[in-house]
């Protein structure tokens, strides 16, 4: 059915992380503060205005930002914040499809003789996060996910932006190409190349001029977004297809040891988060950033699911091993997992054989363990005297 009102909200908390941060330390309200140590995992509105970027190297963020205040990731904190303002988001609507630990969409087109318009609603609810939770949030509102996430990201931070059904294109067209939804660094780079700088100009091409600069599947979404087609409702309940962490290491140079050992310990988290979940994957995918910031991943697919940890680990390996050569040429700035192609833990399982391992028993054993004494209690003879590091996840648990 074909929606003609701005009913879709997109709710954004405003530099999350480093929110919190201010939030229970008053002394760093209004000031500069970045999130991270070595690599910058998040860093407030202060600090972004002199040029502070996520996944930054530490080093560098501070020449930019010198009388910034560098503070620990506190992974509990955030996650407490969010599920508290998951819970304001849920009292203002039951229709909340959550994006990440910190954005949502929310639907709210058939609140309004309860409620109150969008706009009324949307207005509660960024009153309602700050009172209750103590965090700014901006909220974009518009007829379709797309254009109400891009209007989030306009009236940030601490803003509230509705896009008129009749002024769509009028507001979208002008935006600089970045704006669409899967446009990084290298496909802005392509349009760029050819005098695309703004969406109205991506809007102006033919698909098939698209297709040809991008492949067939990212020409094709560009130009559906470009004419903000984007026919997808928010849904509710269904769960999530892939469950992933990640971790930002910096420029300094990585050896395969170093890598590896990164590898386990986020095999070893995203396993644990997917039998927690009750639920089995059959696809392994590793996600990389190099120096240059290109994004590459690369995927396998097992024949049966599993949870296995260790099956899991030897899939991630390969796929790093398979990997290094384009490592070692440009540099590694962020390695990640992702574990897709979910099912329920019923499903049929694949384990290695009974004589290398026990299916099950020892992931059970050290779930156990790690759920009663800590995370830290049990860990990989690789990853002794090494630092973790913090391994962030890709979508909230």
């Amino acid at each position: 059915m074909f929606v003609t009102a701005a009913t879709i909200l997109h709710a954004d908390l405003d530099a999350f992380y480093a929110s919190v941060e201010q939030r229970d330390d008053p002394s760093l309200r209004g000031r500069p503060v970045i999130v991270g140590g070595g690599v910058v995992l998040a860093c407030s509105y202060e600090a972004k205005r002199l040029g502070v970027r996520t996944a930054m190297g530490g080093h560098r963020a501070l020449r930019l930002c010198p009388h910034a205040i560098v503070v620990p990731p506190r992974m509990s904190a955030y996650s407490a914040a969010s599920k508290a303002v998951f819970e304001v988001f849920r009292n203002t609507t039951p229709l909340v499809e959550g994006l990440s630990i910190d954005e949502a969409f929310l639907e709210v087109g058939g609140l309004r003789k309860i409620s109150g318009t969008p706009v009324e609603i949307a207005g509660r609810l960024r009153r309602e996060v700050l009172e209750q939770v103590g965090l700014p949030i901006t909220v974009g509102i518009a007829r379709t996910k797309f254009l109400a996430k891009v209007a989030s990201g306009v009236a940030k931070p601490d803003g509230l932006l509705v896009v008129p059904p009749d002024g769509e294109l009028e507001f979208l067209h002008p935006l600089p190409v970045e704006r669409l939804w899967g446009v990084g660094r290298v496909t802005a780079d392509k349009l760029h190349e050819r005098g695309v700088y703004t969406v109205g100009q991506v809007a102006g091409l033919a698909q098939s001029s698209l297709v040809g600069m991008l492949g067939k599947a990212s020409g094709r979404h560009l130009h559906a977004l470009a004419h903000n087609y984007d026919p997808r409702p928010v849904r509710v309940g269904v769960r999530r297809r892939s469950i992933g962490s990640q971790r930002a290491l910096g420029r300094a140079p990585r050896t395969r040891a170093d890598l590896e050992a990164t590898l386990a310990s986020l095999v070893d988290r995203v396993s644990r988060r997917l039998r927690a979940a009750k639920r089995v994957c059959r696809t392994v995918v590793l996600r990389l950033r190099f120096a240059d910031f290109v994004r590459v991943t690369r995927s396998h697919s097992l024949i049966h699911s599993t949870d296995d940890t260790q099956l899991l680990l030897d899939v991630a390996r390969r796929l790093l091993r398979d990997a290094m050569p384009l490592i070692d040429e440009r540099g590694i700035t962020l390695v990640g997992i992702a574990l897709a192609n979910l099912d329920n833990e019923d499903a049929i399982q694949l384990a290695l054989p009974f004589e290398r391992y026990p299916a099950g028993s020892l992931d059970a054993a050290l779930d156990h363990v790690r759920d009663r004494y800590g995370t830290a209690a049990v860990t990989r003879a690789a990853l002794l005297g090494k630092d973790p590091g913090i391994s962030v996840p890709l979508l909230p648990d």
